[in-house]
């Protein structure tokens, strides 16, 4: 299996480098890495006060938001550590490549044996965090053989995985490399001790924990404030064209009484143009935006990335995209803000989406009949939005902590 893998890992980079002659973002993956341990070698070389290294590595933007109040307390409770923070995809490394919160942000390069051994000799980090789901076989190994504690934050865990299949051996021996799991339940906890990995705590989930450090900060976002002035706001967040179906006839026969924020999972050029050209006139591009055109615009599309987060406490209801493909986007951001969240039915994997709609601050939908119903409820019966604003906040509030207890396992 694992010639297997480095066999995988060696067709996998040929491929992204033959899609960087025509794909965009995997030219940035290609080029992002190019003459990476030299770079890093570079800003080390200025390290003379002799800092220990801790190392986070996110998968892409979600990973990020996820492990970055770790990377925060951390900060602020270990000063005596450079934190050097590593992205696998593009989507999250030219977003937040200068992120203040780390020292230094780079690619992580591809997983061979023979660049994974490079790296971990020249970062030399002293201690290594993988947020979420990053099992990079190689790298996790020398991290091992190194004797380089190395954590999971927020890692979750489901018997569908292959750690738990009749064929599972090889990709449990990956789970034995790591010197602890912070997982966020108790299944996971149960999962992983039925198979003999005993380094394991729960801790929760950290994105409790930042989305409710944003709505706190209650950021104002320029522009937006005029736009939404004495409306509701009908906000959605990280949609595909799938999601779209269902919601643009209703967004284009609602002329009156409500404002939409249209923001769409991708913002390239052609996909922004795609949805503007469906909207005709009463569309408007944020980044067009001015002191007269946001007044008299109804439909406002974001069409820049990083600030969607900040976007829901202008919200009176909010629509979270990604549930009629692969799965529903981070529905805790308008949760933090007591906005009520509509969204298709590939839910099942989200335990939180499960809570919210048992406890009744969330609505499944599967059609566009199922939205207007969904709509109709919250706005139409009395005191429906306030309770389901209500039960949204008091949810993530009580799921706060997990950020402490990791803290807690390195400070006693």
């Amino acid at each position: 299996m694992f010639f297997l893998y480095n066999i995988f890992i060696f067709l996998f980079v040929l491929g992204i480098r033959v899609a960087s002659l025509v794909n965009e973002k995997a030219k940035l993956w290609v080029n992002g890495r190019k003459g990476i341990l030299g770079k890093i070698e570079e800003v080390l070389a200025g390290n003379h006060d002799k800092k220990k290294i801790v190392w986070f590595h996110c998968a892409s933007l979600g990973e990020f938001e996820q492990g970055r109040p770790v990377m925060e307390a951390f900060r602020e409770t270990m000063p005596d550590h450079r934190i050097f923070l590593t992205f696998f995809s593009p989507s999250g490394y030219e977003i937040r490549k200068n992120y203040p919160g780390a020292d230094h942000v780079f690619y992580l390069p591809a997983d061979t044996v023979r660049m994974a051994a490079k790296f971990i000799k020249v970062l030399s980090p002293d201690i290594a965090f993988f947020i979420k789901y990053e099992y990079w076989y190689n790298y996790l190994a020398v991290l091992k053989q190194r004797g380089i504690p190395t954590y999971m934050v927020s890692a979750i865990f489901r018997p569908t995985q292959p750690f738990f299949r009749w064929y599972g051996s090889w990709f449990r021996k990956q789970l034995n490399n790591l010197t602890w799991f912070f997982v966020q339940d108790e299944d996971s906890e149960t999962l992983l001790r039925k198979i003999g990995i005993q380094q394991v705590s729960v801790s929760g989930d950290t994105r409790f924990d930042r989305v409710s450090a944003i709505a706190m900060q209650k950021k104002p976002v320029e522009g937006i404030e005029e736009f939404c002035k004495d409306s509701l706001v009908i906000l959605t967040g990280s949609t595909w064209p799938e999601d779209e179906k269902i919601l643009l006839p209703f967004i284009l026969e609602n002329k009156v009484k409500f404002k939409f924020i249209i923001t769409p999972h991708e913002v390239h050029k052609e996909r922004v143009d795609l949805l503007m050209s469906r909207l005709g006139p009463g569309g408007l591009r944020f980044s067009q935006e001015n002191e007269t055109n946001i007044r008299e615009a109804r439909i406002l599309v974001i069409d820049s990335i990083g600030i969607l987060a900040s976007l829901y406490r202008y919200a009176f209801i909010s629509f979270v995209g990604g549930g009629f493909g692969v799965g529903i986007h981070n529905i805790l951001e308008p949760a933090a803000f007591g906005v009520p969240v509509i969204f298709g039915p590939n839910y099942k994997r989200f335990r939180e989406a499960r809570d919210l709609i048992c406890e009744g601050g969330a609505y499944s939908i599967k059609s566009e009949e199922d939205f207007r119903t969904a709509f109709g409820r919250i706005t139409d019966i009395p005191g429906e939005r306030d309770r389901a604003s209500g039960i949204c906040s008091a949810y993530v509030t009580s799921h706060k902590g997990a950020t402490a207890h990791i803290l807690k396992h390195f400070h006693g």
